[in-house]
């Protein structure tokens, strides 16, 4: 448990389901292009079915889901089960952060990451999309992180970034040329370029590793539900990969 003050570790619980309301606005809107200032930070919350805007009463994290039996207050259809799934992932998220790190700023920062991921992941393995206005920021989130917390380590993850974005960049390449079709998407090559400003080059080769093996696991899984995942089988490859970061961030020493 974290040695500092009660309200630095239990803030971010507090704050993390209604985090997880705005994931849930980013997993609905973002795929659909909106754009985040129009869409997401300006956009009225209204009813995917009858359009009606929704009251500020109707937007309290998993309390109102409850408190309206999982439909809309106007048309009576069911809400997206994913929207209160997501604000109890968000606070498992910070929960973990809580338990698994030393203190206040690198909690905070863990959260910001885990939080980031998550959309992330939900949104790679519904969409098979990893949109830039999230990889992006958290790219350069992770370097801002590690300039306040490690400045020392700053060019280590820098080069990670890089290497990781270059490098996946070229394996796509080689795979397209390969096999007349793309393997691996702009989206993860990104993700690994956000990957390595965050957990840098002793941490990256982990996260590559880590993923793979989640990956296997996911398919495994698929063919166990649905049936064969053949070679042209597209796979949301951002998910394991997403996982296994925050994995490698909380647990594998720099």
């Amino acid at each position: 448990m974290p040695d500092t003050a009660l309200y630095f570790w239990i803030a971010p619980l507090l704050v993390a389901p209604f985090v997880g309301s705005f994931l849930g606005v980013l997993l609905r809107r973002l795929p659909r292009g909106h754009g985040v200032w129009r869409g997401v930070v300006f956009g009225r919350s209204a009813c995917d079915h009858c359009g009606r805007t929704l009251s500020p009463a109707e937007l309290v994290p998993l309390a109102s889901f409850l408190a309206l039996g999982g439909r809309c207050r106007g048309c009576g259809a069911r809400i997206d089960p994913s929207l209160p799934a997501i604000e109890i992932a968000a606070f498992g998220v910070a929960l973990w952060a809580v338990l698994a790190l030393p203190d206040a700023a690198t909690i905070w920062a863990g959260c910001a990451l885990g939080w980031t991921l998550l959309v992330l992941g939900w949104i790679d393995c519904r969409h098979l999309l990893l949109p830039d206005v999230l990889t992006l920021p958290l790219a350069l989130g992770g370097l801002a992180v590690t300039w306040g917390l490690e400045p020392e380590a700053l060019t280590d993850h820098a080069a990670a970034a890089v290497l990781g974005y270059a490098a996946f960049r070229m394996l796509g390449a080689a795979y397209r040329r390969l096999r007349g079709r793309e393997g691996l998407g702009q989206g993860d090559a990104k993700l690994v370029c956000a990957a390595g400003a965050w957990i840098g080059l002793a941490g990256l080769p982990w996260a590559i590793f880590l993923a793979g093996v989640l990956g296997l696991l996911m398919v495994g899984i698929m063919r166990l539900a649905d049936g064969p995942v053949g070679a042209a089988t597209r796979l949301p490859f951002g998910a394991p990969l997403a996982l296994a970061i925050w994995l490698v961030w909380l647990y594998v020493p720099g």
